[in-house]
């Protein structure tokens, strides 16, 4: 969509945003939406918020990245969230989405990053340091068959894809489509894995929508487990199954490293400096959106979003990187804080 079409949606939509924002008036909590992985910050914001302010501490619900944009994208006035936190950037589809329902004006911020962990329960005496190519093996629903074409996945045990892994049963727990951390784990890990194998660089220039739906869709025969946008219950079901492994932010083996540990990927565990650095495969940056046109209708927004790009939460010493956030570096936390004080103004 062109700069022009964005213009004249937003003419159309005009006299709607203007009635829609002094209903806004109405709400006297931030209402959060988003992510699975932002969540558990910005729940940290809002309660050092809360804590230093007295004012109420926002609404916070987690949707995942795709249904937080979803529903962020929905509108602007009382019935509509002012922060979306994402996984990911926001696309294409997702921005033409939010203009066409009148939603032109959203700053992005990018908080830091984070490394996407595959963790296990510590009472697993095994020490798991897995290929891209392995988990591909294990976590897809169709492999090359040797013979030109493909087949069901037929691996039911770590070892039958490497006799040096365990001879237990693939049992991974992970996040729904809607969720950017699945998002990001197709790829930076499936896709990945998937092109180094016998015909797949073939199979991609040959035909990109065959290669994709190979190398992208994940086994549903209960290798495989869809466990919610709740991180927290993946991390009770490996606290209760010592051989199942889970898909979550960094964050999460973080807060919990006295039941879980993390699972090497070729060769590298995610800490910090891992994740900072790049050498870990599967770092990936995070976001917050927050819709201008609610800054000065909704009470204490602009206080909470100064709090949230402040020093004292998103610096290295901060609050969130206590949490497992790592931080950006000096100049561009500096930058996003600049554009979210200013109200910088987003575009494609």
């Amino acid at each position: 969509m062109t700069r022009r079409n964005l213009g004249q949606l937003s003419l159309v939509a005009g006299t709607a945003i203007l009635c829609a924002m002094t209903a806004a008036e109405a709400r006297d909590r931030i209402s959060i939406v988003g992510s699975s992985t932002v969540f558990p910050y910005t729940q940290a914001v809002a309660e050092e918020f809360a804590a230093r302010t007295g004012a109420p501490a926002p609404v916070l619900e987690s949707t995942g990245t795709g249904g937080g944009f979803k529903v962020f994208c929905g509108g602007v006035g009382e019935n509509h969230p002012d922060i979306t936190g994402a996984s990911r950037r926001i696309t294409r589809s997702e921005f033409e989405l939010c203009a066409g329902n009148g939603v032109t004006d959203i700053t992005e911020a990018q908080i830091g990053y984070d490394g996407l962990s595959i963790a296990i329960s510590r009472a697993n005496e095994a020490d798991w340091d897995l290929t891209e190519e392995q988990i591909f093996r294990a976590l897809a629903a169709e492999l090359p068959d040797g013979k030109g074409g493909f087949a069901a996945n037929s691996n039911r045990l770590w070892s039958d894809i490497n006799p040096s892994l365990p001879a237990t049963p693939i049992l991974v727990y992970g996040p729904p489509p809607t969720s950017g951390t699945r998002d990001a784990f197709v790829e930076l890990v499936m896709q990945d894995g998937c092109s180094g194998l016998p015909g797949m660089a073939e199979l991609k220039k040959a035909d990109t929508d065959r290669w994709n739906e190979v190398c992208s869709r994940m086994r549903q025969d209960g290798a495989f487990v869809e466990a919610g946008e709740n991180d927290n219950l993946i991390v009770q079901r490996l606290a209760a199954d010592g051989n199942a492994l889970g898909i979550f932010g960094y964050s999460y083996v973080y807060e919990n490293a006295d039941r879980l540990k993390t699972v090497r990927i070729n060769g590298v565990a995610p800490d910090f400096d891992t994740i900072a650095d790049g050498s870990y495969p599967v770092a990936r940056p995070l976001f917050f959106y927050v819709k201008n046109a609610h800054r000065e209708l909704v009470p204490n927004l602009n206080d909470f979003l100064a709090e949230y790009v402040s020093d004292e939460a998103l610096g290295p010493d901060g609050y969130l990187a206590e949490r497992g956030l790592t931080p950006l570096p000096d100049d561009e936390r500096a930058a996003m804080r600049d554009a979210v004080t200013n109200g910088a103004r987003f575009d494609m």
